[in-house]
């Protein structure tokens, strides 16, 4: 029988009331890194999906890459994100911290002391980035060494706990859409000759090491990873060979047995995705559920995913703007319209401002069939 978005889900350790995910999407309303009382309302009204995942958010101070983004590093932001989980559990739902580093993809206006952003490589990235001083060009990273790779491995095993005392039901690795993890991965960003560079399976490295040392935390089967192979990003990275890559990463996570994978199937951004992948054929290198992600505007698109390959899917802009999306989707009823003059404000507009249907009458919120013509 064919599955629905509206079917429970088991997702590792957790029972989920529905195969709908709200996608990790940065919203840049955390002043000074610290998550407010508006984050929380914002994340609390789309707790009716089977999980929500929090925008990216900082495991350490040389990982935030512009101003404006929650981090997961200090007591403050601890205790901020307290606040945003509580809510989020107040209203029945369940949410996963993902967290990020963004490598090179920063500057030395938002890196303390002003130092150099770090990658796997001393290359150049084309682009710029957003500074407390408007947009800057990227410069050419600091190349970690060895060591300081290992106390990048530190910072996630760290962040994580911080996640488990803030309340949260889980974490997710982002290893996507060319920040830190991602630039190890992808072939264009490590250059490397030592065990961390060459191979598909020395780029994963320390991934492995990141997921690992999270698992020591968290149980694995509390702990989600974020992929993007074939996504340009805004930052132009691109692997030679990204089905190879992904597949020798979904098998060695397999053997972590983690949670769950989430896939960016395709670009986000207006240039075309850097291969066509074949993500059902790939997705069988990963023996947990998996989670297919980008683009899914209506409920029939996400099911065709589910009987394709697909165990959950995962939505973003559609969940901005219509936080009872699950609802809207399940009724069949019109989306509101995205905001996008407002998408980075600091404030509430286009962020926890979207009316929500009217929960008396479904009937009205339906879009109506069309009618047939009668000759």
């Amino acid at each position: 029988m064919a599955r629905s978005l509206f079917d429970p889900a088991s997702l590792g350790a957790l029972r989920l009331p529905n195969r709908i995910i709200m996608s990790s999407m940065s919203r840049d309303r955390s002043p000074g890194g610290v998550p407010t009382a508006l984050n929380a309302s914002y994340y609390a009204q789309r707790a009716t999906a089977g999980l929500v995942v929090t925008e990216s958010t900082a495991i350490s101070p040389r990982g935030v890459g512009w101003p404006n983004t929650p981090g997961i590093y200090t007591e403050t932001q601890i205790a901020g994100w307290r606040v945003v989980t509580d809510a989020v559990h107040r209203a029945g739902g369940c949410i996963f911290s993902q967290l990020w580093h963004c490598g090179r993809n920063s500057h030395p206006l938002t890196q303390p002391g002003g130092v150099l952003p770090v990658g796997p490589s001393a290359i150049l990235p084309p682009g710029t980035i957003r500074t407390a001083e408007g947009r800057k060009p990227l410069l050419v990273p600091h190349e970690l060494s060895a060591d300081e790779i290992a106390g990048i491995v530190e910072e996630y095993r760290a962040a994580a706990r911080n996640a488990l005392v803030a309340g949260f039901d889980g974490v997710q690795v982002h290893a996507g859409n060319g920040f830190l993890l991602d630039q190890f991965l992808r072939d264009s960003a490590n250059r490397r000759t030592d065990a961390y560079g060459g191979s598909a399976q020395n780029r994963c490295r320390l991934l492995v090491e990141v997921v690992a040392a999270v698992c020591e935390i968290w149980s694995p089967q509390r702990v989600g990873v974020r992929f993007s192979p074939a996504n340009p990003t805004n930052y132009h990275l691109r692997d030679s060979d990204p089905a190879r890559l992904l597949a020798t990463a979904l098998e060695m996570l397999s053997e972590l047995r983690v949670a769950y994978v989430d896939v960016v199937e395709g670009s986000t951004t207006t240039e075309p995705a850097t291969h066509e992948l074949d993500y059902p054929v790939l997705r069988r290198s990963f023996t947990g559920p998996y989670v297919a992600n980008n683009g899914f505007s209506s409920r029939a698109q996400a099911e065709r995913a589910l009987a394709s390959h697909a165990d959950l899917i995962s939505f973003g802009r559609l969940f901005i703007a219509n936080p009872d999306l699950p609802r809207r989707l399940k009724i069949g009823a019109r989306m509101n319209p995205l905001n996008q003059d407002e998408l980075y404000s600091l404030d509430h507009r286009g962020y926890t401002d979207y009316p929500f249907l009217d929960h008396n009458n479904d009937q009205n919120n339906a879009i109506p069939a069309p009618q047939e013509e009668h000759p």
